[in-house]
């Protein structure tokens, strides 16, 4: 029985707890309640010894599969924002502890994740037993381009990515495929999207003695592994440069290098990775790097706690009297969503602007650590 959301379907049958994502026009881009149902749902099958695994996917307006999640829903961002909607509040922290459950969930949790996989959609995947991906898979974080960061644990996940790849795809929000994200190991197994329903469908027709045999069993009939070692090939949009760039202490290192390179090596890829960079929210761009540099020395509650005051700040971005239309992350959803112009007016209009009087902010926390909303996580594994 679904209690808080018809967009979440739900079911148990032979050992499994089924959960598919059903709001396909939205590209199951998640609200509030279909956070709440997620979470109430998760924790009944963690509960129940009936359950011995856990496996996800999304819908799309033909059927089954097709699209996982287009993340968190930026239009009611954009609302609730303007119009003072205190339940914007109560949608990243719920978000974030339903983040923090599914990361730590005692039983293995399998995700498949055909086609777009953004934002809240890689929240629902990251950090459990098994990422299932296919050649239809379409992965990113791209939040900078509306004025946002990579949130849901992205300061965690993408810090652990191979060399200084986590902060080239949280500054550039590089689109990833499915064998792309396998070999920045943001997923685990590849199959092909024509054989996902047989694959589901084949999940019940099996008798488990535990979850790890259902692992087991999708990781057999996968085609491309992770550990695969022959498989970690480089991405088409990786570059020999990359990791010396990204590593760079600023923002500004970093646009200045890219402009040495493109002078030597004219219409490449660092005249793509500048055209990527100068289209987002300079100022959450500089955010967005402070926070994957220090996220990679943090545990995963320490994480989504810098998260939660990062968003706060996000909306009420005090420091440098903003609030609603005139924050960087509202400009964002209005440019690229609402009035769709592209034309979004940054503030300020350019990398070389930014300073960190106007960074460094953003990390202090809104709330003493007793009352923080997220001050109860802990990490069990």
């Amino acid at each position: 029985m679904n209690f808080y959301s018809e967009d979440v379907v739900s079911e148990k049958l032979g050992g499994i707890g089924y959960l598919t994502l059903n709001r396909p026009k939205a590209l199951n881009a998640l609200s509030l309640p279909m956070v709440r149902e997620l979470t109430h749902v998760l924790r009944d099958f963690a509960a129940d010894a009936d359950v011995l695994a856990v496996v996800i996917r999304g819908s799309n307006k033909e059927g089954p599969f097709g699209a996982f999640s287009a993340g968190g829903d930026i239009r009611y961002f954009h609302q609730a924002a303007l119009s003072g909607d205190a339940s914007l509040e109560d949608f990243f922290t719920e978000e974030y502890n339903l983040n923090h459950l599914i990361h730590t969930y005692d039983k293995p949790y399998i995700s498949f994740m055909d086609g777009i996989v953004v934002g809240g959609g890689m929240g629902l995947s990251q950090g459990i037993a098994l990422r299932v991906v296919t050649e239809r898979t379409q992965m990113a974080m791209p939040e900078t381009q509306i004025g946002l960061f990579p949130d849901v644990g992205g300061g965690y996940f993408l810090s652990r990515c191979p060399g200084h790849t986590g902060e080239y795809l949280a500054l550039t929000g590089q689109l990833l495929r499915g064998d792309q994200s396998l070999a920045v190991g943001l997923a685990d197994v590849f199959v092909a999207s024509e054989t996902l329903v047989s694959l589901w469908n084949g999940l019940k027709d099996q008798k488990w003695t535990d979850g790890s045999a259902v692992v087991n069993w999708i990781k057999a009939q996968s085609s491309l592994r992770f550990e695969d070692k022959e498989f970690h090939k480089r991405p088409d949009w990786w570059h020999p440069q990359l990791d010396s760039i990204f590593s760079l202490p600023s923002l500004a290192d970093m646009v200045a290098a890219l402009k040495s390179l493109e002078s030597q090596q004219p219409n490449g890829w660092a005249t793509e990775t500048l055209k990527a960079l100068r289209q987002r929210s300079p100022l959450l761009s500089a955010v967005s790097l402070e926070q994957i540099r220090r996220g990679r020395t943090m545990r995963l509650s320490e994480v989504l706690r810098m998260e939660r005051d990062l968003v706060r700040h996000c909306f009420h971005t005090d420091h440098l009297s903003r609030r609603g239309a005139q924050t960087e992350t509202v400009e964002g959803i209005r440019a690229l969503v609402i009035d769709k112009d592209r034309q979004p007016r940054w503030q300020p209009a350019l990398i070389e602007e930014i300073t960190p009087e106007m960074v460094l902010p953003f990390f202090q926390s809104p709330w003493p650590s007793e009352l923080h909303p997220l001050r109860h996580l802990k990490d069990s594994k």
